[in-house]
């Protein structure tokens, strides 16, 4: 202990010592340079033997050090606002807190109110605004049993239960949806004898009659058949072929505006598509598409969600949870993580803290291939079904035709019907096997399981809606097989595009397989 205090003494002694001498100097120099009278007395004593220009090398001195005391007390100043800057009391904090969570509100309301006043001129139009088809008794009946089975203890706010005002809640849209549908919700008069065949020659004649979109039947055919065999659809071409106006027109035919979101090229995950909750706030900041997901677990009807100019981003990186979701065997298990708790007056339909994907959803996305764009990755293809819109139909004149109300489980009844009505017939499907060992041995390429399934529901929906079993197989093996070799080297494969066109008349016959024939003679080109 003796050693340490003589080590002390002597070592921090020594830089005490230091630092109290910088201190009286500090202090002896402030005492000389702010001493006007000793200063002065020294002026005077020299003053007599001062000429002009000692008189004026005086001035500037003194300048000089009037100058070097002003930034003195200038930066000492401002260094000690820094160290003593304002500091705002906690119930100041909080106060401003609550004001900005009154602030959020009150956009949330402005943004409510501006969704009405569009809904208004939207129906000015002659257009049915989004959310008037109610939902029919089974359905109903189906809701409440879940909202049974599923129920959180000490969630107060069920289907049954009075409106709770938006502003109250941190999900400003969902609670008004909810609302809506408790207070305004009317049962529409579904349309349950009609068949794929005029579903599909009503749907072109209602666009060309009252929308003015022209598009040929085989479009419409792949389109709707593509509904019975994925949920998800791919729309693809140069710009101006109508990506975008196709299911904007099926939403139109259907009585049931389709939900537009326009993706941006900053999305890279999942809050893109649902929102996210803000911890400062305490809202829940929610998306259009999280609304068109949600509601759609009140109504009956076929509903379709564009993901518009989809791959202006990595649609596998913002999609990729929907893509898993969809993946899910059973509709029941096709559920999405919104928030990891729950709140007394939360949505009606978010159990546990999930959302629905209702099976009356469909997402479309438009795609334009070019230098702004992302490839779109195979595991996206390989769930989807691609329709290529490369031309724009002519203008034909179409009989007056009214949108019709058709719910999903008609719908899907009729592609169910039609997949054991018209199950590909054993001669294509051994054909089918041929090909798939062909494209195995001469370019390294497999169909896939999840691939024939497809090809398996897409060739019966197609039949039903009026297209013939050869050209709905054509199809298929165009968008799902022959655009996997894209992929490959087409010099080195140029021979065997040539003999597989040769073996396509041999195996299909000459005049079948058009649409295969023209992808192939595409990608000749490009080589």
């Amino acid at each position: 202990m003796d050693a340490f205090l003589k080590y002390f003494y002597q070592d921090m002694g020594l830089i005490l010592k230091t630092l109290w001498s910088i201190f009286l100097s500090v202090f002896e120099f402030l005492n000389i340079m702010l001493n006007y009278p000793m200063r002065m007395r020294i002026i005077e004593s020299y003053s007599p033997d001062f000429g002009t220009t000692d008189w004026i090398m005086l001035a500037v001195v003194n300048v000089l050090l009037l100058i070097i005391i002003g930034s003195g007390v200038f930066f000492g100043l401002k260094a000690g606002r820094r160290l003593l800057r304002f500091k705002v009391p906690i119930h100041e904090n909080e106060k401003l807190k609550a004001e900005v969570a009154k602030l959020s509100k009150e956009v949330f309301k402005l943004n409510y109110e501006k969704d009405k006043i569009l809904a208004m001129k939207v129906s000015e139009m002659g257009m049915t605004p989004l959310g008037e088809h109610p939902l029919p008794d089974e359905q109903k009946e189906k809701n409440e049993e879940a909202e049974a089975e599923t129920f959180v203890p000490g969630h107060r706010n069920t289907v049954d239960s009075p409106p709770v005002a938006p502003e109250n809640s941190r999900f400003f849209r969902l609670t008004t949806v909810d609302n809506h549908y408790k207070t305004e919700y009317k049962q529409p008069e579904y349309d349950a004898d009609i068949t794929l065949t005029e579903f599909c020659e009503r749907y072109r004649n209602f666009a060309a009659s009252r929308l003015r979109l022209f598009y040929d039947i085989d479009i419409l055919r792949f389109f709707v058949a593509a509904l019975g065999a994925t949920r998800l659809i791919i729309l693809q071409g140069i710009s101006g072929t109508g990506k975008t106006s196709l299911p904007y027109s099926f939403g139109k035919y259907l009585m049931l505006d389709s939900t537009i979101a326009a993706v941006q090229p900053a999305w890279r995950d999942r809050t893109e598509l649902f929102g996210y909750f803000n911890e400062f706030t305490k809202i829940f900041n929610e998306t259009e598409f999280l609304r068109a997901v949600y509601e759609a677990n009140y109504f009956a009807d076929p509903h379709v969600i564009v993901l518009d100019e989809m791959n202006i981003a990595r649609v596998e990186y913002y999609f990729a949870e929907m893509l898993s979701v969809l993946e899910m065997p059973r509709p029941e298990e096709w559920l999405v993580d919104i928030v990891t708790t729950v709140w007394d007056n939360d949505p009606c339909l978010i159990k546990n803290g999930k959302v629905h994907v209702n099976t009356n959803t469909w997402f479309v996305g438009t795609i334009n291939n070019d230098d702004s764009t992302f490839a779109v990755a195979d595991k996206v293809y390989d769930r989807a079904i691609p329709v290529d819109l490369d031309s724009k139909a002519a203008a034909f004149e179409a009989p007056d035709t009214p949108p019709v109300h058709v719910s999903a489980e008609h719908l899907i009844s009729l592609f169910q019907e039609a997949k054991k009505k018209y199950p590909i017939t054993e001669e294509n499907l051994k054909k089918l096997d041929e090909l798939d060992s062909y494209v195995i041995r001469h370019f390294r390429l497999a169909f896939g399981n999840r691939i024939m399934k497809q090809i398996r529901d897409f060739v019966p929906c197609y039949v039903a809606c009026g297209g013939t079993e050869i050209d709905g197989i054509d199809f298929i093996i165009a968008k799902k097989i022959l655009r996997k070799f894209e992929s490959l080297n087409l010099g080195f494969i140029k021979d065997e595009l040539h003999k597989f066109v040769i073996y396509l008349d041999r195996v299909f016959g000459k005049t079948n397989m058009r649409i295969c024939k023209e992808y192939i003679g595409r990608m000749q080109k490009q080589n």
